[in-house]
Parts: C-alpha cells; sequence; structure tokens
C-alpha cells in the first residue's frame, strides 16, 4: 500500500473517532453504529472501527458485545493502546480512568515494575524491579 493512500485512510480514521465520540456525547448511538459497521466493511484490518463500536455499546449498556470488540480490536493489533486501555476500563469493577477513542485519549503507562530476564537456557524469569 504506498503512503498516500495510508495517509487517507490514517486521515479517514482520525476523522470517524472525532465525529463518534461527539455523536456519543450528543447521544446519538444509531448514527455512530451506522458510521461505524461503513468503516469496518472499508477497513477491516484495522481496529479503530471495533474499538469505537465498542464505546457505543457500553454507552448503549451492551457490556458483553462491547467487551467482545473491545477484544477484537486487541486482535487486529495488539499494540493498539486504546482497545488496551478500553479492555482494562471496562473490565474491572474499579475503573482507573476514562474510555478512549482514539491514541491522544490514552494514559500515560505507569513503569514496570517487573522485568523478564533469561538465563543460559533461553528460560525467562519475571523478577520485581527495586525502585
Amino acid at each position: 500500500m504506498n503512503t498516500a493512500v495510508m495517509m487517507d485512510q490514517e486521515q479517514a480514521l482520525h476523522q470517524l473517532c472525532c465525529t463518534v465520540r461527539t455523536l456519543v456525547m450528543t447521544g446519538e448511538y444509531h448514527k455512530c453504529t451506522n458510521l461505524i459497521t461503513k468503516a469496518m466493511g472499508a477497513f477491516p484490518h484495522n481496529p479503530e472501527p471495533h474499538n469505537l463500536l465498542g464505546i457505543v455499546l457500553e454507552h448503549e449498556g451492551d457490556h458483553c458485545m462491547a467487551m467482545k470488540h473491545f477484544r477484537a480490536a486487541w486482535a487486529l493489533d495488539p499494540a493498539y493502546a486504546p482497545a488496551n486501555q478500553n479492555l482494562t476500563h471496562y473490565g474491572t469493577f474499579y475503573s482507573n480512568g476514562k474510555c478512549a477513542y482514539e491514541e491522544s485519549d490514552c494514559t500515560a503507562k505507569a513503569p514496570d515494575r517487573y522485568e523478564v530476564r533469561y538465563d543460559e537456557h533461553g528460560v525467562g524469569h519475571v523478577i520485581r524491579r527495586r525502585k
């Protein structure tokens, strides 16, 4: 895929995130769902539409389906931070953050308290880091 097409795709997905955020704030979930399902058809390998649909479903009260779409977004791209943040946000009893429509909504990641060290046999061991 050439760079011009990729930039158009990124721009379209960013615009989708902004539009869905606005529509969710006004409670226009049906419009969101229509836009997102069209985006799923246009960008089947991108996590953004699934993440956004998860947010809409949560606002509509369908927690089970929302979590499925957050997991689908994460499966499409495990490095996609909004899906990970939303899985954490909506998947716990005591949420510690807000939902993430796009990368800019993600909270800064706390430093890892653990690290993996490999021994001479190539076996990884989880070690707690010292403060």
